[in-house]
């Protein structure tokens, strides 16, 4: 049986990261995965397709414009990890 509200969210097992140093070596492997050729024209092409684009339109339905800008928040989380790892 499904529980309603909270009690049925699932947590899930992983521990949130907390420690610089894994902190630093996760940024630093987002880093070696987008600074190879796949990985810069995924980068490009997941950029062209989020942050490059609109989050809404005019008279479109303003939810879409938060979905979109959760997506786009992917896009940076990606961008900030690799400029920290470069630091």
């Amino acid at each position: 049986m499904m529980e309603n509200g909270w009690e049925g969210v699932q947590v899930l097992d992983q521990e949130p990261i907390n420690n610089k140093d894994d902190q630093f070596a996760v940024d630093k492997s987002f880093a070696r995965t987008f600074d190879t050729e796949e990985g810069k024209k995924v980068l490009d092409y997941l950029v062209s397709k989020t942050l490059n684009q609109p989050t809404w339109l005019p008279g479109g339905d303003h939810t879409f414009g938060y979905a979109r800008e959760g997506q786009n928040s992917i896009i940076r989380e990606i961008q900030i990890r690799i400029e920290r790892a470069k630091q």
